[in-house]
């Protein structure tokens, strides 16, 4: 087989274009702040709902299947969601193009910190950030705990997934990590009711 009918053969396996694909990660990248939830909702939204790409079944088995793996989910998910679309080269390109732009900010910001640090408008912006990330995350539970949590035993254990302090684990104390349990259990709860 010639290398131009191996190509040709990935290029119609492809299910959605490349460079619509490679577009639509981008988009995805820029809008990716507030961690693994935020980020992982963002997929979602553009993938599931408005793309239509993939149905939620088959993201919520990526999902799960990226969260039993070492690492960061949010990025695996990318990346296998990528290789489900367009195959190793789309795995390539979204797992690429999901972390390069918030590398990119993340040098700017550390230059601008570096440079004027020490200045109450750079403190200012920092402090102004605190609050978007955590809403961001906010949201991001709360979508997903609609999506997912639809069993009154998922409920439950939504509720005390977080109540055992872990290494990673954002709480500083098991009563907050029991409250953060708690609001994903609830969430999910609610969301089945209205």
């Amino acid at each position: 087989m010639s290398t131009g009918a191996a190509v040709l053969r990935f290029r119609v396996n492809d299910l959605i274009p490349l460079r619509t694909a490679a577009y639509t990660w981008f988009l995805i990248s820029l809008q990716t702040f507030g961690g693994p939830a935020g980020q992982i909702a963002v997929m979602q939204r553009v993938l599931v709902d408005e793309k239509r790409w993939i149905g939620q079944r088959r993201f919520l088995h990526a999902l799960n299947y990226c969260m039993l793996l070492p690492g960061p989910e949010a990025q695996q998910l990318a990346t296998y969601t990528g290789w489900l679309l367009n195959g190793v080269r789309g795995g390539i390109i979204a797992g690429t193009l999901f972390v390069l732009p918030g590398l990119l900010v993340m040098i700017g910001l550390s230059a601008l910190y570096v440079a004027f640090g020490d200045t109450s408008l750079v403190n200012g912006l920092f402090f102004g950030l605190a609050p978007a990330v955590v809403a961001i995350t906010g949201q991001a539970l709360i979508r997903l705990s609609r999506r997912s949590l639809n069993q009154p035993s998922l409920i439950f254990a939504g509720r005390g997934r977080h109540s055992e302090r872990s290494p990673s684990s954002p709480c500083r104390s098991r009563r907050s990590c029991w409250e953060l349990g708690c609001s994903a259990g609830y969430s999910g709860e609610f969301s089945r009711h209205g």
